[in-house]
């Protein structure tokens, strides 16, 4: 990975201790990486990028994996870098991390820059405009394409008497089955 970022194989080797040691990957590091799961990966991928010291460091979505331990020494890491004095790009959907990472916030909406500006103002902006979003719902109330095991359902008719729900409501979970994996079986 270090290599494919531009990095000789001298700089690789002289950071390796500190990259295995921030992955906290252990041994697993000498698995082969088809081996990893997806926060395995980014672990790596952001202990790489980070060890070589770049003037400007691009992270997308780093935060989405990963426990909440190594998601603070990467917030950690990140807040170094900014006290250095690097450019940092930071692409995430965690309002909050946007909000407490970045002086500066560009919200992108189908592929156009919708708003830029201080990153509180961008951040309630866009958790507004979220807010303001509408689900698909069906007349029960449930998103299409999802079953309905209630009784009642689909038949037009609520059990209780109830209405049906106001359509600018926020959605609720109605039921909650869990399947086994392997033998698809309800648990």
């Amino acid at each position: 990975n270090g290599i494919v970022n531009g990095f000789s194989r001298k700089e690789v080797a002289a950071k390796e201790r500190e990259i295995i040691e921030f992955s906290e990957l252990g041994d697993f590091v000498h698995q082969p990486i088809r081996t990893y799961s997806s926060g395995m990966i980014m672990r790596l991928a952001f202990s790489v990028a980070t060890a070589i010291d770049p003037e400007v460091l691009i992270i997308d979505e780093i935060l989405a994996v990963g426990d909440l331990h190594f998601q603070k020494r990467c917030i950690d890491r990140i807040t170094n870098f900014r006290r250095s004095g690097k450019t940092i790009l930071f692409c995430s959907h965690s309002m909050y991390h946007v909000e407490e990472i970045c002086d500066r916030t560009l919200w992108i909406r189908d592929g156009r820059i919708e708003m830029e500006g201080e990153s509180r103002d961008v951040v309630r902006a866009y958790a507004n405009w979220e807010r303001g979003k509408r689900t698909n719902f069906g007349t029960l109330g449930v998103p299409q394409g999802f079953e309905e095991t209630r009784p009642g359902a689909g038949t037009g008719t609520e059990p209780d008497g109830a209405s049906l729900p106001d359509p600018d409501a926020l959605p609720h979970v109605l039921a909650v089955r869990l399947r086994d994996p392997q033998t698809d079986q309800v648990v």
